[in-house]
């Protein structure tokens, strides 16, 4: 059996384009970082806020961000 190298990221939504979203985990700008769309999946978070999501992304991007 293979582990998934995904993770679930929950994360503010700074800025998007059609290429690339700019997120931060704490919610501030000055730390965010950007993401391109064809290495992740944004999911609306279950709250419902408009800000927030759920980005699922390969584990090695995600600490190489520095999201986790």
């Amino acid at each position: 059996m293979t582990k998934s190298n995904l993770v679930d990221v929950e994360v503010y939504l700074h800025h998007e384009t059609a290429r690339a979203v700019l997120v931060s985990t704490a919610g501030n700008r000055v730390n965010a970082v950007w993401l391109p769309k064809s290495a992740i999946e944004v999911e609306q978070h279950p709250s419902g806020n408009k800000h927030f999501r759920t980005i699922t992304v390969p584990e090695p991007l995600a600490i190489e961000k520095r999201l986790v």
